[in-house]
């Protein structure tokens, strides 16, 4: 992590343990999996850290998977994985996923804050992530999301603000 460090890079991780955890924990067993992957020693180290789902490769393009997991160190079918050591908070796990994830784009600078320059994307979700049990995370959903200022998606009560998709000849 150091030489990371020393060499100005970051750590990209995925939520593979989040699908694939019992296998992980089987073969290596759970002294392993409490370490794997170390998200505490990356951030401890100053490294730059980006979570992401890595869709559509390993996983589903569901954030909240991610976050569930990285917060509560539990794999999507509830196994405890990670120990606490290397949990999240929700703010913590959110900034990595946002900030982090920008930073390991270089579009630090335009993605990742909810702030004046930066384009304007943001989703309404039908539950508060701060404070939705854990069990919840998976569970959350938007209601409304705007990308570059524009609405491409709504559901419920704002389903008549999405942008029309194409027509598929």
């Amino acid at each position: 992590l150091q030489r990371i460090k020393a060499l100005g890079g970051g750590l990209a991780m995925q939520a593979r343990m989040a699908y694939a955890g019992e296998a992980f924990l089987d073969r290596y067993g759970a002294e392993m999996t409490r370490n794997a992957p170390p998200l505490r020693d990356v951030i401890d180290a100053g490294v730059p850290l980006g979570l992401g789902s890595d869709a559509t490769r390993v996983s589903s393009y569901n954030p909240w998977n991610t976050l569930y997991w990285a917060t509560t160190g539990r794999s999507i079918g509830g196994t405890a994985l990670h120990g606490e050591r290397h949990r999240l908070t929700r703010e913590e796990a959110l900034f990595h996923h946002t900030v982090g994830s920008a930073w390991i784009s270089q579009e630090e600078v335009l993605k990742g804050r909810l702030k004046p320059g930066q384009f304007a994307d943001f989703a309404l979700l039908n539950a508060p992530y701060l404070r939705v049990d854990d069990a919840d995370l998976k569970h959350i959903e938007s209601d409304l999301t705007v990308v570059d200022g524009r609405v491409v998606h709504g559901a419920g009560e704002f389903a008549d603000r999405s942008t029309p998709l194409p027509a598929i000849e």
